[in-house]
Order: structure tokens, then sequence, then C-alpha cells
């Protein structure tokens, strides 16, 4: 339990100052974009905040609600939130996680990177994901990639592969849907909110994508978006029956030939999904974990809510 009594205050989204939560993100050592409240307000059904004084520590709390039941969820594209901020520690996280209305009967929710305490009485475990820093030149960082993927991205001019950049974000979205919509709770809606966070962040140039084509046929794409010294991998769209082209291989790697020399570290997000953590480590990544928190307090009749 902490020790040290903290000025946390819950503020509803019309009550927050949102230019002071984003300096707070900003200024946090383990500031990430999904913190910000303009990825929130485009990307979460609900939020709400946990604040530490003026806004020296901040904690989004983004929920939905079934039937009469309150919840917190990870909103699509929000690989990690949690607690933001300067100076943090196991106390000041779990008296934050004290903080929690009671109305949130159960919580599904990742935290980021900065968060990896001990939290007795939580039901927390480690997800991972994957990170490049690309502060090296490109022949360093190419040097590090696995064989095989040396040997695709060397092919692709042979394979008649053509990468484009900054191709229309609607047909990346429409690719990625196709694949993920079966297979998960995405909804058409999900997919254009994220849409218009693309413009929104494309008109401040802190967004790009890559397409490669087959014959003038998009068979492999990637959006990349930019928050401070990080990019972000943040969606792929690909054909399934062009796997073996390389194609994904080479969106990526037109990335980082791009980036390469500069002080600024890519973030591919996730993945706990071997074949995808396999596929990430090829590239020279390594490993960024971050905690996930699952807790359950609804009456024993609905115990096993699932959102």
């Amino acid at each position: 339990m902490p020790t040290t009594n903290y000025h946390i205050s819950f503020l509803k989204n019309a009550e927050i100052d949102k230019d002071k939560w984003d300096i707070c993100v900003n200024d946090a050592p383990n500031g990430l974009i999904y913190g910000y409240s303009y990825y929130l307000d485009a990307m979460s059904k609900h939020w709400d905040g946990l604040v530490l004084d003026d806004y020296e520590a901040v904690m989004p709390l983004t929920w939905n609600r079934k039937f009469s039941i309150y919840y917190l969820y990870q909103p699509f594209l929000c690989a990690s939130l949690g607690l933001f901020g300067k100076n943090l520690s196991d106390t000041l996280l779990t008296s934050f996680l004290e903080k929690i209305p009671a109305r949130f009967k159960y919580w599904d929710i990742y935290l980021n990177h900065g968060n990896l305490f001990s939290l007795p009485g939580y039901e927390a475990y480690r997800r991972k994901n994957y990170v490049l820093n690309l502060n090296q030149p490109y022949d360093h960082l190419y040097n590090n990639y696995r064989s095989s993927y040396k040997q695709l991205i060397k092919k692709s001019a042979s394979n008649n592969l053509a990468i484009k950049k900054n191709i229309a974000v609607e047909s990346i979205v429409q690719l990625a849907g196709k694949k993920m919509q079966p297979l998960s709770n995405v909804s058409a809606k999900d997919l254009q909110n994220f849409v218009k966070l693309y413009y929104l962040l494309s008109a401040k140039k802190l967004a790009i994508n890559y397409g490669v084509y087959l014959n003038e046929k998009l068979i492999a794409s990637g959006i990349f978006l930019f928050s401070d010294k990080r990019a972000y991998y943040i969606l792929a769209g690909n054909e399934k029956e062009f796997r073996i082209t390389g194609a994904s291989h080479l969106v990526i790697d037109a990335f980082i030939r791009d980036y390469a020399d500069k002080e600024m570290i890519l973030d591919f997000e996730g993945s706990n999904i071997e074949k995808i953590a396999f596929f990430f480590k090829g590239f020279g990544a390594h490993i960024e974990e971050y905690p996930g928190i699952k807790y359950n307090r609804l009456p024993g009749p609905v115990r096993f809510f699932k959102k």
C-alpha cells in the first residue's frame, strides 16, 4: 500500500486542461503519442483522467459502457497508456490506480514502459514491444537485418516491386481492415477515426506512409506516425497471398533507409504474438517491455463479463 499522500484528482474530460495535459506528456521521459489529448480524443470512445497536483503526472482513463457496466479498455491503435510524468515510482503508480473511480468495475488496460513496477494486489503481467534505435548509418542498421531479409530486399527489383510514399491513406486502412475486422472487434468507426487522425498529423508533417506495388496493385503498406523522437509503425495493410515477395520487409526497410542516422526510435508496437515478434526482431529490434493489468470487481453473476 502507498505510504505517501499524493494529491491526485479525478477529472472528467470537460474539466481537463488539455494544454497542461499535453505539456505533461511531452515533458515526461516516458511520454508516448497515445497519451496526448488529440490522440485520445480521436481514438477513444470516452476518456477522463487522473491528475497529480497541477499536471505533474497524468493517467488517461479510457472507458466505455455495456448495459449498465462501466469498464476501462484499450482503444484501437493505442498500444500503451498508463501513467505519464517525471520521477515515477511504484508508490505513485499504485496511488493512481487506487484513485480510479469504483464505478469502473472491470479493467483490461496496458500501461507503458515507464510503469514497470511491482503492483501487489493487481493482476499485472508483462507485454512485449520491439524498438529499434535509428541513430546509426543505414549500412550499419542494414547489416543487423536477418540474412533472409537482406535477400528479399535485394530481390525486390527483379520481382517488379515498386515503392511509393504518401499514397491515399484510405487504401492502406481498407487493406488493413480487411484482415483485422474478421479477427477482432475493430469497427468501421475505429478505422474512420484513425483516418481523421492521420490527416490531422499529416498536415503537421507528423505522419507518413509507404506502399509497395506489383503491376500497379497495392500488395503491402505501412503507416508511421511521429511524436518527439519516436516513430510508430502504427498500421500495416498487406495482401496475404503476396507475403513471399518480401513486400512487407520492403516497407519497413524504406522507412529505415529514410530515417537512418537520426536521433529517433522506431517503435514496432509489439508483439506478444510470436510470429509477429519474430518478424520485427529480424530488423535488429530489441524488446521493450510494458505492463498490462486486468482487474475484475464485478458482482458474482457477471464476474466473467467481457467487453
